[in-house]
């Protein structure tokens, strides 16, 4: 259960204690992690068939940089629990790993003398897109790895990467104007001791009203004690006026 504070969203332990850390994010459901994965693997396939065995200090290049997107975007909205500044620092260096995958790919094509769709083959390209939106895992890339030529894979990787930047970049603003309202951890940390406080505040008023009644209540029976004593006394004294009559 979340409760909104002053512009923060604090989640509850079940006894109700405010919780400092944020919502987790599951980034294996984000489209932009997904791809990435597509990509790390596209690229170990794209590398092993097209460059050298040994030799070219490119394929470890490209394998590292494709790798540092994916494991810096899993490292960063793991880590982002506890730190927005974390968060944001890697995901900035996943953007920056992308926007370096997607040079060398570019460069790949140039030094090649393969066509870049986008700018060559516009329909090609706008299917390539259509089939990369509507496909996020790897298993739907997989059977093409060894099938697609050098002029295919390059493109789809260049396709790819231009998706991943656009949804990172999405999703940093997002996060950035999370950052603003809420704050980081410090904030987190001192609303959650507001709340807390404000709760314990609660409890001590409720607490003081129901000792009120209490009191209200014990002190309507005790009159009402004091009138049957008063009650029985004055019946006693006047059964014993009728024997002493008697």
């Amino acid at each position: 259960m979340e409760q909104k504070g002053k512009n923060i969203s604090l989640k509850r332990f079940e006894d109700g204690t405010p919780s400092i850390m944020r919502k987790p994010t599951v980034y294996t459901e984000l489209h932009f992690y997904r791809k990435s994965d597509v990509l790390v693997q596209l690229t170990k396939a794209f590398c092993s068939r097209f460059f050298p065995r040994y030799g070219d200090r490119t394929v470890d290049q490209m394998v590292q940089a494709a790798r540092s997107i994916k494991q810096n975007i899993a490292e960063g909205l793991t880590d982002g629990q506890t730190s927005f500044e974390t968060e944001m620092k890697l995901l900035g260096v996943a953007k920056g790993s992308n926007q370096e995958l997607l040079e060398d790919y570019q460069d790949y094509i140039k030094q090649h003398g393969i066509p870049e769709w986008a700018r060559e083959n516009v329909e090609r390209y706008d299917s390539m897109r259509r089939f990369c939106r509507e496909h996020s895992d790897e298993r739907d890339y997989h059977p093409f790895f060894s099938r697609w030529t050098d002029e295919e894979m390059a493109n789809l990787a260049i396709c790819l990467c231009h998706m991943v930047d656009k949804a990172m970049t999405s999703f940093l603003a997002k996060r950035d104007r999370e950052f603003v309202e809420e704050g980081g951890i410090r904030e987190r940390m001192t609303a959650a001791r507001l709340d807390m406080r404000g709760t314990q505040k609660q409890i001590i008023a409720q607490q003081e009203k129901e000792i009120a009644q209490l009191k209200a209540t014990i002190a309507s029976q005790q009159r009402e004690i004091e009138a049957l004593k008063a009650k029985l006394a004055w019946n006693e004294k006047e059964a014993g006026q009728k024997g002493e009559l008697g």
